[in-house]
């Protein structure tokens, strides 16, 4: 259906490489896309025997500001999702986890990206060392469920893919109603 006719590199740098495709769409029809391919990334939804989740507080470029989220970032050439996952967790956080689970991923933007946001649901947490980070700053947060789902209801956590990625690791917990049970 859709038919790459021509593709054109118009920047890359080590995060990322943005292109302009033309595209034969069909019945005699062109159009030009843009598709920027960038990292896969892992976020981890790190849950304490308590219910609480850990989260983390880090300066995003990209909109100026602080934002509330969970542990992830990107995948590295030839590193498996799990493997990212379990080296962001204890970079970021200097935690580790005996369970480590794949729930699901998701398409940070695929209108326009190829980038994958695989989510892990962490259990069995325990403090192995101190966050390794080389340019972060970043704030560690131990806050209850109950309280993240307020910051989310509040608007206080604006990332999708933290929003999205807490949905996924608190979906076994609806109950027959269809709503998640936020009291935990």
């Amino acid at each position: 259906m859709f038919k790459i006719i021509e593709r054109t590199t118009v920047y890359e740098s080590k995060w990322l490489t943005l292109y302009e495709e033309l595209l034969d769409c069909g019945n005699n029809r062109r159009e030009l896309y843009n598709k920027v391919l960038t990292f896969d990334t892992a976020h981890i939804v790190p849950i304490f025997n308590d219910g609480s989740l850990l989260m983390v507080e880090n300066y995003r470029h990209g909109v100026g500001q602080q934002l509330l989220e969970l542990p992830g970032g990107f995948i590295n050439p030839g590193e498996t999702p799990t493997h990212a996952a379990g080296r962001e967790l204890l970079e970021e956080t200097g935690y580790a986890a005996r369970v480590l689970n794949e729930m699901s991923f998701h398409y940070t933007w695929p209108g326009r990206c190829t980038q994958k946001n695989h989510v892990f649901r962490a259990q069995g947490l325990h403090k192995h060392s101190s966050q390794t980070l080389d340019t972060e700053t970043i704030k560690i947060l131990k806050l209850s469920k109950r309280k993240v789902f307020r910051e989310i209801e509040e608007g206080m956590i604006k990332s999708a893919a933290t929003i999205s990625a807490i949905f996924l690791a608190y979906i076994g917990d609806m109950d027959k109603n269809n709503h998640i049970n936020k009291h935990d």
